[in-house]
């Protein structure tokens, strides 16, 4: 009687050995794409709003020194000794603020221009108002190309948040021009009265001209303030900018009353409108800070937030690291214990071989040969007999 062996171990193919080894690489592939790409998109806002910052700090720089020129030209016209120890150190500021961030922001060429011409009107005398007013007014003009300057390299001009967006427009933008308008329409005022009277018409002209150019930009700050507000997710934004924008608001409604003329004649009160200019200078010098300060807490604050950004990108790409890591080994184990098993199955398989044949051997038929080598004897069916009893007794006693 032949026993059947027992069925054969079915290996696995090679591809379903390989097969998670591949789904790994599979799995780390766009893991690695997606750590990347959020890491590369974060750095890069991040790199944006520090520029914007870079921007404020430079901006904050050329406050006093558009608050020093206007009143340095507002003396040179009036006849005036002109002090230019303010003047001089907010120069000196701005150039150590240029010094620093000047060629990240690309701004040095044009800084280089104003300081040259800034230097150039400390020489000038107080004898030729009409020449020191245009002299300045070529001065102003390259500072507010240089605003216009920084805030196009710094990306401010190119702001996605509204709320930010109409700060810096206001700080960068509105407030600078009317300053300026102002003190020009001021300064211009004052000529009007010393002209001759065949100048009437063309000094009633640029007298209308500068108030328009005074009061739109003032209009316009008063607007983007209102609506940073209005659009902004901070609670400290309101308090800290409506007051002195009130202040600056009510400046402005006095200087465009005292600056409007009267019986189509340039002439208008020099005290009053020299009066109210001081008044929207001062609130301009308090509003300026403000501003700026509330849009550099805002971008910071947006710092902060991609900042954390960044450390929830490295934390999840830890995780899915150390995931991707056990899956790893749990596969690595399962490999390595296969490969023992296999190794062990010819050792197995021999031995199986060796134990069927031995029971081929022992239930083979007929027996061969009994133990000893000897032939082995047929034996009657029955009891056994004890050893020396004749076995035909019987078949004798009946013969």
């Amino acid at each position: 009687m032949t026993v059947p062996a027992p069925p054969a171990r079915r290996r696995p193919p090679a591809v379903g050995r390989v097969l998670p080894l591949l789904l790994l690489v599979a799995l780390l592939a766009p893991m690695t794409l997606l750590f990347v790409q959020t890491w590369r998109l974060t750095a890069d806002d991040r790199d944006l709003v520090s520029r914007e910052r870079l921007g404020v700090e430079y901006l904050r720089a050329l406050a006093p020194v558009t608050d020093a020129l206007v009143d340095a030209q507002s003396a040179a016209v009036a006849g005036r000794p002109v002090s230019g120890t303010a003047l001089t150190h907010a120069v000196e500021a701005a150039a150590s603020v240029d010094a620093r961030i000047g060629d990240e922001l690309r701004s040095q060429e044009r800084w280089a221009g104003l300081r040259a011409r800034i230097e150039a009107l400390g020489a000038r005398g107080p004898a030729d108002p009409e020449a020191a007013f245009a002299a300045y007014g070529e001065a102003t003009d390259l500072l507010l190309a240089l605003y216009r300057k920084v805030r196009e390299t710094s990306g401010l001009v190119s702001d996605p948040r509204s709320d930010s967006f109409f700060l810096q427009d206001g700080a960068g933008e509105e407030l600078p021009e009317a300053m300026v308008a102002a003190g020009r329409l001021v300064d211009l005022a004052l000529l009007a009265g010393r002209r001759p009277a065949a100048d009437r018409n063309r000094t009633t002209g640029e007298l209308a001209a500068l108030r328009m150019a005074a009061l739109t930009p003032a209009g316009d700050l008063v607007t983007d303030l209102r609506a940073a507000v209005d659009s902004s997710e901070s609670a400290d934004l309101g308090p800290s900018i409506l007051t002195p924008l009130d202040t600056y608001q009510r400046a402005v409604e006095a200087l465009a009353a005292h600056s409007a003329p009267t019986d189509r004649s340039p002439v208008v009160d020099q005290t009053r409108i020299a009066g109210a200019r001081v008044d929207a200078q001062a609130a301009a010098r308090k509003l300026q800070p403000v501003i700026l300060g509330e849009l550099d807490a805002l971008l910071a604050g947006r710092v902060d937030d991609l900042d954390r950004r960044r450390w929830l990108t490295v934390a999840a790409g830890v995780l899915a690291l150390l995931l991707w890591a056990a899956l790893g080994a749990v596969w690595l184990a399962a490999a390595r214990r296969h490969a023992a098993e296999t190794r062990r199955e010819p050792d197995g398989d021999q031995g199986q071989e060796h134990g069927e044949q031995q029971r081929a051997a022992d239930t083979s038929w007929p027996p061969s040969a009994a133990p000893g080598g000897r032939p082995r004897q047929l034996q009657p069916a029955g009891p056994a007999r004890e050893p020396g009893t004749a076995q035909w007794g019987p078949l004798d006693a009946a013969r």
